[in-house]
């Protein structure tokens, strides 16, 4: 497996925040991806339902690669805590660093330990979709389920994918 070196990672800090932002509103960058007033990666969540591309990807990555411990829609399970509770006051910053290094918690009447996923491409190459989808699940600004309604895949998103395994 290619490992995600410290290049790959000041790459995706450097994209997420390429975009400018009006103050307390979501923008929408090239390629559809939206950041917030800090150029945090955010969603976009139309009034008809239909999720940006992003957050659509964060769902379908989740649920292959996070809700075996985090139970499905983030909602929590009896081995990890529930991401849709935790994301509130976790911030982009932690986010990258727990699931990049992973973390562990021992304490007198609990232990857990998160894994690192800093070598996995299934989440590196998709962090930041990962990210808007808990916050937007977090947020309640969608539900439980997959998103029915989902913008088109960008040529911008295609190619970051590509990119990322290697092609």
């Amino acid at each position: 497996m290619r490992l995600i070196g410290a290049a790959a990672l000041a790459l995706v800090l450097v994209l997420a925040a390429a975009a400018p932002a009006e103050a307390g509103k979501a923008v929408t960058s090239e390629g559809g991806k939206y950041l917030d007033a800090e150029g945090t990666p955010t969603y976009n969540v139309k009034e008809d339902g239909t999720v940006d591309w992003y957050t659509y990807s964060g769902f379908r990555r989740y649920h292959s690669e996070c809700h075996v411990c985090h139970g499905p829609d983030a909602l929590g399970s009896t081995f990890a805590p529930p991401l849709k509770d935790s994301m509130k006051a976790l911030g982009y910053d932690k986010f990258l660093e727990v699931v990049v290094n992973g973390q562990e918690k021992i304490g007198a009447a609990q232990q857990s330990k998160m894994p690192a996923f800093g070598t996995n491409l299934n989440v590196m190459c998709f962090i930041d979709d990962l990210y808007v989808y808990l916050m937007a699940r977090a947020d309640e600004a969608i539900g439980r389920g997959r998103p029915r309604k989902k913008e088109a895949k960008s040529k911008e998103a295609r190619e970051a994918e590509t990119e990322c395994f290697g092609g």
